[in-house]
């Protein structure tokens, strides 16, 4: 249950992160609950957010997130610069491949997709645009984590780590090893780390050539193709390549 504030703000924003892709739709009632407000301030903050856009409510009576909350979100200069730039890469990448071709960045201890093209072709994958997981559970959170300044790394490194299949790599010593293996070789391949039906494989973003890392780049493939993730390591650096020199042009303009 989410610790309930004292502020009129505090009350909003609990009301806002009640919903989450677990919860994407709910009564009136089981926000309450999930808050921990009472339902007649529930009601007031949730009528006040539905007159603003922010929450808009289906027809049998449950809420859910709003279009107008939807189009502030997607003005985040972070994630817009970063996709401005990549999409035109990623296409490519995803015309050569015709495999998912996913863009994620590193918040805190986790992994958040900010972009992702697919085919129906394509093998089926568990993340989604928006998406967060633990950082170190799939191939591209892992690049991430091996670029991520030195106190997160021994954050993660320091706690348990999920075996979400029996091909996870959980001990610490050993994922230290891999994270010094993936700083020196810059392409890392994850073979169902994170599901049994995938593999993947990914790289870091700069901004710029030799900038720090800003995003990872993925392809992620069926499991029973993983010999061929290594023979994509050239396709996903020259995409990588071109996404941090235009991070880097970009860059560059604004100053």
């Amino acid at each position: 249950m989410i610790t309930p504030r004292s502020t009129a703000a505090g009350k909003v924003l609990e009301v806002l992160a009640a919903f989450d892709r677990e919860h994407p739709s709910q009564t009136l009632s089981e926000i309450a609950q999930r808050t921990g407000l009472a339902l007649s301030t529930t009601h007031r903050v949730i009528t006040e957010l539905a007159g603003w856009g922010a929450l808009e409510r289906a027809e049998d009576g449950s809420w859910h997130i709003g279009l107008r909350l939807w189009e502030i979100a997607s003005g985040c200069p972070r994630t817009q610069i970063l996709r401005d730039a990549a999409l035109p890469f990623m296409q490519d990448l995803y015309e050569a491949t015709h495999e998912n071709v996913q863009l994620a960045v590193r918040e805190g201890t986790e992994l958040v997709f900010v972009e992702r093209i697919a085919g129906h072709r394509s093998v089926e994958v568990v993340t989604m645009v928006g998406a967060r997981f633990p950082i170190g559970s799939t191939g591209m959170g892992r690049v991430l984590l091996a670029h991520a300044p030195r106190e997160i790394q021994e954050e993660v490194l320091g706690s348990p780590l999920r075996a979400w299949t029996p091909h996870t790599v959980t001990d610490p010593k050993a994922l230290r090893a891999q994270l010094d293996r993936i700083r020196r070789e810059q392409v890392f391949v994850s073979d169902r780390q994170l599901s049994e039906r995938s593999a993947a494989v990914a790289a870091p973003v700069r901004i710029g050539r030799t900038g720090p890392v800003s995003a990872a780049l993925g392809i992620v493939i069926a499991a029973r193709g993983a010999s061929r993730a290594r023979g994509l390591r050239e396709s996903l650096l020259r995409a990588v390549q071109g996404i941090s020199e235009e991070l880097g042009r970009r860059a560059r303009t604004a100053t």
